[in-house]
């Protein structure tokens, strides 16, 4: 009996233990889950993420309820004396976008001599600031320190679009302002029209966008004009060899070869011949055609998925998706990096940090 009580004693003792040792484990599992987790949300949410926590449709209903009106009205009166000023506002907020996050960090003046994101190469040829600024105005008269510049950049590029003849989104907005621009940074971050398909995917996937989102936003292109300075390697030295780019059209490459002189004189080039002040679907049948003026548009042909909705949006009747499809990748776009709640500031000029 004393041995039989002893070896429950012991049974009893031992099951303690082990019931120990498996909470004990189950508690560090827990925690390593945890930990886990974190990690890879922490991978995932860094500088360039496109979460765009704190955004929302109408953040301003309540505390500047005409600012979307303020801004449509003063962007319609500035398309209408230069068509092509919205492809400048969409540009804009692109390049903004991809350097720091949506956080108007391309608006600043540089702080020091040739410092600021726009004097980086790449935005040389960036305009349309007056026309945010003209917006600033606008709003801050209306409702002074309330609504930020990023978000004025991000309905400009809405605007632009809808007052071309493409689609209306909702923009979401509730950004605020970064205080930090530097011309390096644009540098490394802004893709360049000469990439190939493997760069472009990189740098999409960088910011947190996929292969269709590189389809749709290069769409952007619908609108706007480039320079024979541009495309003067594909034209007249695309290897070294004064050779012309093999991925152009034969006959397109003569009728631009009569435009642009070697060296990279000539005239202003449409990127969508003969449709570049109205926002449709137009652009996917000059890439389809081997007629996409930029390195960076011809090599969408270059990857399945992408090459897949050209093809899609030349076909389909007046690319009927393609409206929708833009909208909702600028919005995905205009989630990256964001800065909400009390980070950064409310700028009151959009070219200088308060």
């Amino acid at each position: 009996q004393h041995n039989t009580n002893s070896f429950i004693a012991t049974t009893d003792t031992l099951a303690a233990a082990f019931d120990h040792i498996h909470r004990e484990m189950a508690v560090q599992t827990r925690v390593v889950s945890i930990f886990f987790i974190q990690l890879v949300l922490l991978a995932v949410s860094g500088p360039n993420r496109v979460d765009g926590a704190g955004l929302r449709t109408g953040y301003y209903d309540e505390s500047c309820p005409d600012a979307e009106t303020i801004a449509l009205k003063t962007i319609r009166k500035a398309i209408s004396k230069d068509v092509t000023v919205a492809a400048a506002l969409l540009r804009l907020h692109f390049h903004d976008c991809f350097v720091r996050g949506c956080e108007a960090s391309v608006l600043l003046d540089a702080a020091e001599e040739g410092d600021a994101e726009k004097d980086a190469s790449p935005n040389f040829s960036l305009r349309g600031y007056d026309v945010i600024d003209d917006v600033k105005s606008a709003i801050e008269t209306s409702c002074p320190g309330v609504v930020s510049c990023a978000d004025i950049l991000a309905l400009a590029a809405r605007d632009a679009v809808r007052l071309t003849g493409g689609s209306f989104w909702k923009a979401e907005t509730g950004r605020r302002d970064g205080r930090i621009s530097l011309s390096k940074e644009a540098e490394e971050n802004l893709p360049s029209s000469n990439f190939n398909i493997a760069q472009l995917k990189q740098n999409f996937a960088s910011k947190g966008l996929t292969k269709k989102d590189l389809a749709v936003l290069s769409g952007a292109h619908t609108i706007g004009v480039t320079s024979c300075f541009v495309i003067n390697d594909r034209l007249y030295n695309f290897t070294g060899r004064s050779d012309t780019d093999p991925a152009l059209d034969p006959t397109f490459a003569t009728e631009m070869k009569k435009k642009c002189k070697p060296g990279g004189g000539g005239p202003v080039l449409e990127l969508d011949q003969g449709s570049s002040t109205v926002s449709d679907a137009h652009f996917y049948k000059a890439v389809r055609q081997n007629r996409g003026l930029l390195t960076s548009d011809a090599s969408l042909l270059n990857d399945h998925v992408t090459r897949a909705y050209v093809k899609r949006q030349s076909t389909s009747a007046a690319g009927a998706t393609f409206g929708w499809d833009f909208g909702k990748s600028m919005e995905k776009m205009g989630r990256i990096g964001v800065l909400t709640g009390s980070e950064g500031e409310i700028r009151k000029r959009c070219a200088f940090v308060n």
